[in-house]
């Protein structure tokens, strides 16, 4: 006996991930990672205020979370010069992504990307029904110009770009996304990833406002602030388009900890500021230990460092599964010319000892 049909949509997609995850991976080996730098994760940890947070919060665990996040948002606001209009809680990036996309594509309608760039977008527009149309990147930076240029020749309803970027860590000045604004078609939104915009430089950051209707820009406290594991996020724009979130999304999907533990990182700057200090210095290191394997480290405004290899993917995907063999887990972008990188997520200094002396023993077995 059968189980009745999937829905048209899901029936033609296959059944994947974006990423395998590195739990899964240790499974496969038949133990753990002794350097964990593949997901881009915050090795430094939370601000102690925010753990205080969630230990206060636990014994509350049978209660739901606010449906409305209210004081996070709030204090969001507060934090950002906003209104609280202009903000929408969500779990994660990669939750606000998925329903962004069913708010905005119907199947059929066209998004622009870029070919290398963040899956996870891609999966929720396979998801939707949505026609993904991919640029490619330009000097290992995403190309605003060829982003705009494709979205008019295929009337597209959505583009997406992150800046700071994923996976190669480049990034744009933001006078250059302001003017994609303007260069964008009609009745086309600008989906602005913003996942990595703590670590980058002041002048990165476009001065949009928050009620600029043509962009929705979408922020994490997974990266700086090191709630990954809590999955909250946050998208900024303009109220009648955050209004649209409240048809569709979870309103009890974002758990009342992970609630209390973004409220108490946004208000630890100072903890804040280390871990910015703390990336900028193991990015330092992990450029030191490409360097003396002959590598190139690429200029980063993330907490991850692309180091090009100089060879092509094969070679790098070998750096990966060899890494792996050794007990370092990394990842590398999926996409040509990309993949001729490795890339490296930055961590406190005894995992980048581990990846320092990995790495030799790797390549020369390669």
């Amino acid at each position: 006996m059968k189980i009745p049909s999937f829905a048209p949509i899901p029936a033609g997609l296959p059944a994947t991930v974006p990423f395998t995850g590195p739990e899964t991976l240790q499974r496969r080996r038949g133990r753990d990672f002794a350097a964990r730098l593949g997901a881009n994760e915050n090795g430094f940890g939370p601000s102690p205020m925010a753990v205080a947070a969630m230990a206060d919060e636990a014994a509350l665990a049978w209660q739901y979370g606010d449906s409305s996040s209210h004081t996070l948002r709030y204090a969001l606001a507060d934090h950002l010069d906003v209104a609280p209009e202009n903000l929408v809680i969500g779990e994660g990036v990669d939750g606000l992504l998925g329903l962004l996309v069913r708010l905005m594509i119907a199947p059929g309608d066209a998004v622009v990307t870029s070919d290398g760039a963040y899956p996870t977008f891609n999966y929720h527009v396979a998801g939707f029904g949505g026609l993904l149309h991919k640029v490619p990147y330009r000097d290992d930076a995403e190309d605003p110009q060829a982003l705009v240029r494709r979205a008019h020749q295929v009337g597209a309803r959505l583009v997406y770009l992150a800046n700071p970027d994923n996976p190669m860590g480049s990034w744009h000045p933001g006078h250059v996304i302001q003017a994609m604004l303007d260069d964008l078609p009609p009745n086309c939104l600008l989906l602005l990833d913003e996942a990595y915009v703590e670590f980058a430089p002041e002048d990165a950051v476009p001065q949009i406002t928050a009620d600029d209707p043509r962009v929705i820009r979408m922020r994490t406290f997974s990266k700086a602030y090191g709630l990954a594991g809590l999955r909250i996020g946050y998208a900024i724009g303009h109220p009648d388009l955050i209004a649209g979130f409240e048809r569709i999304r979870n309103h009890f999907g974002v758990n009342r900890i992970a609630q209390a533990a973004a409220l108490a990182a946004l208000q630890d700057q100072g903890w804040l500021a280390d871990v910015i200090a703390d990336v900028a210095a193991a990015r330092d290191r992990i450029g030191i230990i490409a360097r003396a394997n002959g590598m190139t480290p690429l200029p980063s405004a993330t907490n991850f460092v692309a180091l090009d290899t100089g060879r092509d993917g094969d070679f790098a995907r070998s750096i990966v599964a060899g890494l792996e063999d050794e007990g370092v887990f990394i990842r590398m972008p999926g996409v040509a010319p990309l993949d001729r990188c490795i890339r490296i997520s930055c961590a406190p200094a005894a995992e980048l000892d581990v990846l320092a002396e990995a790495l030799p023993r790797v390549l020369a077995r390669l």
